[in-house]
């Protein structure tokens, strides 16, 4: 009934037995259905982003579902952490990574001095003097120069442009020789001490890698944690969300069943005739406003089966909320029936439909028709 007020004109409101003196009090009973309609809008949306959270919360899972069982077990323990608290562990989390790679730069470092003082690093310590030495072809063949002063200076920044982890800095080390020996011959001097040097250079890096590697495997750990985190905490947000949405229909839910009950202690009793006229009415819709018809008659008497095979429909049992639903969804559905049959000129004769619509609309006309001997006798 609350969904069908919405829409009734003054004139269905004094069919219904509501006086016109009235309207005020019609006009507030819209107002509230109004409401209500805007407020379940709001809680539509809120639903959709809701559904969109765990529809892209659940493809993340299927795609990262490489978890051993006993990780699986740990996440389901794990608490809930706060905003706030996972902020301070991010926080103290990057200083700690950050304050550890700035040891293994660091120790970088030691590397770098020890391949610098060797005899043979001169040739690499500046930019190559490209005009100085006539090299005219020398960005033809080296895409990106390097050099140890180039590379101490990023290693001593402290505006924010320096190396930010040590594979950064061992790529540009490994360039400095690979470009020296890509550009001289392999006979040359200068090519032989890059050679010299880049293997001096990957044997104390080996002893350094397994540090990083650690480094970079606890990194990874902590990011996923972290991402886990996070993922809890907006977990238990939409959890809250569905909680109350949960509340707030409830609360809009008592809200219609207050608004039904006082409709219909307004709304007058059908006489015999009107129930007649509604019977021939219904058997008037078409097969998808029947079934509609025969669910608000299911929805205010439970044992009724409106999609069971033989049906049949005692317009007399049926609650005066129910007959005025029903009153005012046949009375809108055969209008919009009247209107889409002048605009299609035609109907839909589909055998089974029709056969079911005939069985439904003969067991109204037979139950009438018990009523009304039992009336006459």
């Amino acid at each position: 009934m609350e969904q069908v007020m919405a829409s009734i004109p003054d004139f269905e409101i004094a069919e219904a037995g509501i006086s016109k003196d009235n309207s005020a009090e019609a006009e507030q009973f819209k107002f509230r259905v109004d409401e209500i309609f805007q407020k379940v809008d709001e809680l539509e949306q809120k639903v959709n982003e809701v559904e969109q959270f765990y529809l892209s919360s659940s493809k993340k899972q299927q795609s990262s579902s490489k978890g051993s069982s006993m990780g699986k077990e740990r996440d389901k323990e794990r608490q809930v952490p706060s905003i706030k608290k996972q902020q301070q562990d991010a926080s103290r989390r990057e200083a700690a990574a950050a304050k550890r790679m700035q040891e293994l730069m660091r120790q970088f470092g030691t590397i770098v001095r020890q391949i610098t003082q060797h005899k043979w690093a001169w040739p690499f310590m500046q930019p190559v003097d490209v005009k100085g030495l006539g090299l005219h072809d020398y960005y033809e063949i080296i895409e990106k120069p390097m050099d140890f002063s180039t590379i101490k200076n990023q290693m001593e920044a402290k505006d924010g442009t320096g190396y930010k982890n040590v594979r950064d800095i061992c790529a540009d080390v490994r360039l400095v020789f690979n470009n020296a020996m890509k550009y001289n011959d392999e006979g040359s001097d200068v090519h032989l001490m890059a050679k010299t040097l880049l293997e001096k250079f990957e044997e104390k890096w080996q002893l350094l890698l397994p540090k990083v590697t650690e480094e970079e495997k606890r990194r990874d750990e902590e990011e996923a944690e972290a991402q886990l985190d996070m993922q809890l905490v907006r977990e238990a947000a939409h959890a809250k969300v569905v909680r109350d949405l949960c509340n707030e229909l409830y609360e809009v839910d008592t809200h219609l069943e207050h608004l039904r009950e006082t409709v219909v202690q307004k709304c007058r009793k059908m006489s015999t005739e009107e129930k007649r006229n509604l019977g021939t009415a219904i058997a008037r819709l078409s097969m998808e406003d029947l079934n509609k018809a025969l669910e608000i008659i299911a929805q205010s008497n439970p044992a009724f089966q409106a999609m069971a095979e033989e049906v049949e429909i005692d317009i007399d049992a049926q609650s005066e909320s129910t007959l005025w639903r029903l009153k005012f969804f046949v009375k809108d559905a055969l209008e919009l029936q009247s209107k889409s049959a002048m605009s299609t000129g035609g109907n839909n004769n589909n055998n089974y439909n029709n056969k079911r619509k005939k069985e439904i609309c003969d067991a109204i006309a037979k139950t009438a028709k018990k009523k009304s001997k039992r009336t006459s006798s």
